[in-house]
């Protein structure tokens, strides 16, 4: 990432989930002294808790503008996140697990990259993370690197010359540290929603994979949770 002298208004896409991470990231990203965009996806997850969520951390972190678009995941299934014929588990899983959603991240960079390259951003923010997180493929470095590459290739603005970077700040963070480092810059975790199956008022369930990540990084944070369980 660019130290923060070098950094005077230039613009960034921020992928905002509205859960903790990416409001982190979004935190990071203005604390550079980047004019964000951020950007979130309806892409057929369970609850729009999450988008409410959003909209709040966009808002209160100063995010110069922010889109909702929309992708029809829930189209093609196969996730306990989009195919609500899977039910979303509440105990640990061997392997990659069921929440995991096909080509999600893939997607939701692809709609950054372009939106990047009509604004004329070079710089791409997302919050995932290969520490504490559900071992999904599309959260480790290899596939940011790899996604980066792409980028080059496949844009107008990468064959003339454009030099477009993915940051991944939290990616070897614990959860605690990614907490810490949230709270340092005024996030206030209360306006977020991790959850996997949050109630319509953002509510958690305390049981899905996401709520035990997320509980377990406050308490070693030595932090009060704020999250809000139904």
């Amino acid at each position: 990432m660019c130290p923060a002298s070098e950094v005077t208004n230039a613009r960034a896409i921020v992928l905002l989930s509205g859960g903790l991470d990416s409001a982190t990231v979004l935190a990071m990203a203005r604390s550079k002294n980047y004019q964000c965009y951020a950007l979130s996806v309806e892409y057929g997850q369970r609850h729009r808790a999450e988008l409410d969520a959003a909209r709040r951390v966009a808002d209160a972190l100063g995010a110069h503008e922010h889109r909702i678009m929309r992708v029809d995941l829930a189209g093609i299934g196969g996730s306990a996140l989009t195919d609500t014929r899977v039910q979303v588990p509440e105990t640990p899983q061997s392997g990659i697990p069921t929440t995991y959603v096909p080509a999600r991240n893939t997607l939701f960079l692809s709609l950054a990259l372009g939106w990047a390259e009509v604004i004329g951003a070079n710089d791409i923010f997302m919050g995932v993370n290969a520490v504490d997180y559900s071992g999904y493929p599309d959260c480790r470095p290899a596939f940011i690197q790899a996604f980066e590459k792409l980028a080059q290739l496949a844009t107008k603005a990468g064959v003339e010359g454009a030099r477009f970077r993915i940051h991944a700040p939290l990616i070897e963070m614990s959860k605690a540290d990614i907490i810490q480092a949230g709270l340092k810059l005024g996030v206030d975790f209360s306006a977020t929603v991790s959850c996997y199956q949050a109630d319509a008022e953002g509510r958690a369930c305390a049981k899905c994979d996401s709520c035990r990540i997320r509980a377990a990084g406050f308490a070693a944070a030595n932090t009060p949770d704020p999250t809000r369980y139904r």
